[in-house]
């Protein structure tokens, strides 16, 4: 009875192993047209497709109709695939993959799931590629004059057409390689070659050398509220140069120097910075602009000793922050040379104010020269150019000691008045002063005590 038992069990265990190996071979049998379980290409799931299943779901999942060739100066050039005789095919790589898998080794890859990615095998029509290549605009904008110039634009630039010059030949290798890898961004900035040069570009290089060491100044002026550089564009026009735009050259070779581009230079500087003898746009304290005509005060540049600095400077290509020689120079050098410290007399009004870097420090009533004797006080831009205490002011008919004197122009200034008891209105219409700005006895000392030789008084009706 036993053996009987133990016999049932022994052909019960073949007859399930032989089930299993007929199965085995079964869905092994069933994988032999397609690809085997747990394969993945690109994130497709590939298990019991044909290859032509699979490429064409990778084909619809690549999703480009197009290339892009990119040059090395960042500029794109699209092509399209169908221009070039592209279609997106994975057949070949597929085949290689299944024809890789046993069928009958199927469960080997239960065990490791195999993924893979494939780039699309892209093969143009080398005759359509080399057409769309010359129709893109990649050679057109690369393209150079395969010469060496010296050209006068702002300042004198060279055009170098032997360097860095698209080698067509080298792009088309590229581009076809890229596509054959599958890569649809393709730089081609490492396409580009120098050409040789010939002797006259040789020499046309070395004259460059000079022409750019000429036209590069170390020097920079500062000219108060900003610097001006002497960049080549200004630098350029110092070069002496034949009727015909050649360069002139002296019996060393050297470059020659124009002096009168320096004057040129200094005409232009002196026109946007000198000040003086120049009417002066002020802003109010009463809310207003005012032109202010005349006056004793600003800036101007000492042209003859600017000349000669500047001739020797650049000439020993000195490098440095210059500031200008002045005839006159005002208490804040530039354009805007009153600045934000300055005594304000406004004569319609008959209003003395004191600004202090920028800050309103000192406001009064004043009475200034008498306009009804003809006495009126003078408009202009002048500066305090001196300060003296206990001075006795004449003039025709009158000696009036003073203790706080600041002349302006000439014998017109500021000074106390302690005869007077009341200023402002239009006193200064019947009963003005003979020209100067008459101030309050207790205010002149205050007034007197935070100004200096130089601070720019502004006066105007």
């Amino acid at each position: 009875m036993a053996g009987r038992k133990g016999l049932a069990i022994q052909l019960t265990v073949i007859f399930g192993a032989l089930l299993l190996a007929i199965l085995y071979f079964v869905l092994g049998s069933a994988y032999r047209g397609g690809f085997g379980p747990g394969t993945f290409i690109n994130g497709v799931y590939c298990t019991g497709k044909s290859v032509e299943q699979v490429n064409e779901e990778l084909k619809e999942r690549f999703g480009k109709d197009s290339f892009s060739v990119w040059d090395a100066y960042g500029r794109s050039y699209v092509i399209a695939f169908s221009a070039v005789g592209i279609e997106i095919d994975y057949t070949s790589q597929l085949e290689d993959i299944q024809a890789g898998q046993n069928p009958f080794l199927w469960i080997m890859n239960l065990v490791d799931f195999r993924y893979r990615e494939l780039l699309p095998q892209i093969r143009p029509d080398a005759g359509l590629l080399e057409k769309e290549l010359a129709a893109c605009g990649i050679y057109e904008d690369n393209r150079k004059s395969e010469d060496v110039e010296i050209l006068r634009e702002e300042c004198y630039v060279l055009r170098d057409g032997m360097q860095d010059v698209l080698d067509e030949a080298a792009v088309m290798q590229t581009v076809k390689d890229s596509l054959q890898a599958g890569v649809t961004e393709i730089d081609v900035s490492a396409c580009y070659a120098d050409l040789p040069y010939t002797q006259d570009m040789l020499e046309t290089l070395a004259l460059w050398k000079k022409v750019e060491a000429f036209q590069t100044c170390g020097i920079v002026y500062d000219m108060g509220d900003g610097l001006v550089e002497l960049t080549p564009d200004i630098v350029s026009d110092w070069i002496l140069i034949k009727e015909n735009g050649d360069f002139l050259l002296d019996e060393n070779g050297e470059l020659m120097l124009r002096e009168e581009g320096i004057e040129e230079f200094l005409d232009a500087l002196c026109e946007e910075y000198d000040t003086y003898g120049r009417p002066h746009v002020f802003h109010a304290t009463r809310g207003e602009e005012v032109t202010v005509e005349g006056g004793t005060y600003g800036s101007e540049i000492d042209r003859a000793a600017e000349a000669a600095y500047l001739k020797q400077a650049f000439m020993d290509k000195v490098e440095e922050v210059h500031i200008p020689s002045y005839t006159r120079e005002a208490y804040v050098r530039g354009r805007d040379d009153i600045g934000d410290t300055y005594v304000e007399v406004d004569m319609t009004q008959q209003k003395l104010y004191y600004y202090e870097n920028g800050q309103l420090f000192l406001e009064t009533d004043v009475v200034t020269g008498n306009t009804g004797r003809r006495m009126g006080t003078p408009e202009g831009v002048n500066y305090i150019y001196s300060m003296q205490r206990n001075r006795t002011l004449r003039g025709p008919g009158y000696a009036t000691f003073v203790k706080y004197w600041m002349p302006v122009k000439g014998n017109v200034g500021l000074h106390d008045a302690s005869w007077r008891k009341e200023f402002g209105g239009e006193i200064y219409k019947t009963n003005g002063s003979h020209g100067c700005v008459n101030v309050p006895s207790d205010i002149m000392p205050k007034l007197y005590e935070r100004l200096e030789v130089g601070v720019p008084v502004v006066m105007f009706y």
